[in-house]
């Protein structure tokens, strides 16, 4: 039976196909389909707008229209057929979004003499990397010296694998293009449940990357925990400008 109810709906011509919609609906109603996302069913959206804020382009609203019912039933049956572990995006998410471990973890690689290290060797342990599509839970988190870097870190500063991610999880992001206030939320689950050991935040010299600092401090004041942190700035020309307690 149709009954007038708010439902998602997607701008198509918005939609970039990155899957982070469908790594927030909890019901797996999203999936992506020739790269756009696409709602499997209205009997599967709630209406309830989880999967909006992590949208980098707007592409998704919420609208009132004639939908049939939201079935619970349907949706249980839906994930019964889609397990998804823990840290894990739904079933038909990008697959750049799985969480990966395929390097020693954070501990053992820093307890690893660095004359024994190749030259060169990335000191990536995990993947994703983007603070979007990592999972508050992802196995990676837990008991992790974590470090958390500004999206134009890496490219300016050489020696950001030897010297700042070596050892470390790393979750990367923009705080002028993101959502900020999604960060501290982000942030203060992760330090909660991950029991973040260390935090080290890595940002860019200029104005709109002292945000990402601010951010980290909210987070770490709203997780209610103390935990060594501290912030280390890099200059456009790749030279470290200061290191300075968070």
């Amino acid at each position: 039976m149709l009954v007038k109810r708010k439902i998602i709906e997607i701008d198509e011509e918005k939609c970039t196909g990155c899957g982070q919609c469908i790594v927030d609906c909890a019901e797996s109603a999203l999936r992506l389909v020739d790269g756009k996302a696409r709602l499997m069913a209205d009997k599967y959206c709630d209406g309830l707008g989880a999967c909006l804020g992590g949208c980098p382009t707007g592409a998704l609203r919420i609208v009132e229209r004639e939908a049939p019912e939201f079935d619970e039933e349907a949706v249980a049956e839906l994930l019964g057929k889609q397990p998804r572990a823990a840290g894990a995006p739904s079933a038909h998410a990008c697959p750049g979004a799985a969480a990966q471990v395929f390097a020693p973890s954070p501990c053992q690689t820093a307890n690893q003499p660095v004359s024994l290290r190749p030259a060169g060797a990335s000191g990536l342990s995990h993947w994703p990397v983007q603070i979007r599509l990592v999972a508050a839970d992802a196995p990676f988190l837990a008991n992790a010296e974590l470090l958390v870097a500004a999206d134009c870190v890496p490219v300016a500063y050489p020696g950001f694998h030897a010297e700042l991610l070596a050892g470390r999880a790393v979750m990367l992001g923009c705080p002028k293009f993101d959502d900020p206030e999604g960060y501290v939320q982000k942030f203060a689950q992760v330090i909660t449940q991950g029991r973040v050991k260390s935090l080290l935040v890595a940002i860019m010299e200029v104005p709109c990357c002292q945000g990402m600092a601010a951010i980290l401090k909210r987070a770490v004041a709203l997780a209610g925990r103390e935990l060594p942190a501290q912030v280390v700035v890099i200059g456009t020309q790749g030279q470290v400008l200061s290191r300075r307690p968070l």
